[in-house]
């Protein structure tokens, strides 16, 4: 892979001026990674939607079954699912016209990124916003 889906003013960009976040993949469940991630950025000023098929609420926001179903613009789709659907779940951003998708860290899929950059969104792929947060916000 590439630096081109791990691009520093995207990262900064996305953790300083995005406001929702959509986690496709987030459940109940504190100790999986989606609902750590989504209950970092909440606590640091983020909307989180969470984005699962039991379409519970998580974080004492309303859980939708799918992007489709999402009410609002999302600014950013974080990817939590296996790479191997995350294609679908890209495909599913870019038709719901999400500014943006974040795969993090080990879940790669490059074609995908590549028709996310195409259809005009930003991509960060295989990097973790807690630790981009932490290392990149404010660089």
């Amino acid at each position: 892979m590439d630096d081109r889906f791990a691009d520093l003013r995207v990262i900064r960009h996305l953790l300083n001026e995005s406001k929702t976040w959509a986690f496709v993949g987030l459940g109940d469940n504190p100790d999986r990674t989606a609902y750590q991630q989504a209950n970092l950025l909440q606590k640091r000023g983020k909307r989180i939607i969470p984005v699962h098929p039991a379409a519970k609420s998580v974080l004492g926001e309303q859980g939708y079954a799918k992007l489709a179903d999402v009410p609002v613009p999302v600014d950013v789709v974080g990817v939590y699912r296996r790479a191997e659907f995350a294609g679908d779940v890209v495909d599913e951003a870019i038709a719901a016209g999400a500014g943006a998708v974040w795969l993090p860290l080990d879940v790669i899929d490059e074609a995908a990124a590549q028709r996310a950059l195409d259809a005009g969104l930003d991509v960060v792929m295989d990097r973790c916003p807690g630790v981009e947060w932490v290392l990149r916000r404010e660089a």
